[in-house]
């Protein structure tokens, strides 16, 4: 395995795709704007591939030639996704087991996602998983969303980690883009949403099962840092 010049202290998530499976919800809160508006509404595959890039670029994604009607559409589909957060959404498989894995192990913990800050937290409680955070970075909390590095920089900062000590779960390039510009370390999962890109195609350091087997590369990577160091 190898090593980077850090033992990794920190893992920073994301969100819609890698801990919850959103598509559903989005998938109604969008096709109740596109209703409205009086346009064709779209399937849960096609809007699947239009998560990523945060709220606008899904909207406008969905408004296709449409776009022009971007403000009049985010304000409509902001309502509607009000009524339709939680409903529905899943935890996937391994997440419980992962996070309670690597808190047992003394990491800190993060998740950093393109969904505004005023439906992350809303949601990440009704999930029953915002007490496992030590930080929370939402598309709206700093100036620019993933796939720059500010969000996983600024993470790192409110933790008190190096990014060299940070290690990013995601599901899509946007993910890995964002971790590697900031310098730590990146994982995906091989489910979610990759705005139908294939998980070949996606520069990270490894592809894991899900957020458990994420849990046991990190431990495999510290004890093998430890036995190198030691």
């Amino acid at each position: 395995m190898s090593l980077n010049n850090a033992p990794l202290r920190a893992v920073l998530f994301d969100l819609d795709g890698t801990l919850l499976d959103t598509v559903g919800e989005l998938a109604r809160a969008a096709n109740r704007m596109l209703s409205k508006l009086g346009l064709a509404e779209r399937s849960e595959s096609e809007i699947r591939d239009f998560i990523g890039q945060g709220t606008p670029k899904l909207v406008e994604r969905c408004l296709g030639v449409h776009s022009g009607r971007l403000d009049e559409a985010l304000t409509i589909f902001n309502a509607a996704y009000v009524q339709e957060s939680g409903r529905g959404t899943r935890i996937f498989r391994g997440v419980i087991e992962g996070i309670e894995m690597l808190k047992a192990d003394g990491l800190r913990l993060g998740c950093v996602t393109n969904k505004p800050g005023a439906f992350t937290m809303p949601l990440l409680r009704q999930m029953g998983l915002a007490r496992h955070f030590d930080v929370v970075v939402s598309g709206d909390t700093v100036a620019r969303k993933k796939p720059d590095p500010m969000p996983f920089a600024h993470a790192c900062a409110q933790i008190g980690v190096s990014c060299a000590q940070a290690l990013v779960v995601g599901d899509s390039a946007n993910d890995a883009i964002g971790a590697r510009a900031a310098g730590c370390r990146v994982l995906c999962v091989p489910y979610g949403y990759r705005e139908g890109q294939p998980i070949e195609s996606i520069d990270c350091d490894a592809v894991v099962d899900d957020v458990r087997g994420a849990a046991e590369y990190v431990r495999r990577l510290n004890r093998a840092y430890s036995k190198e160091a030691g």
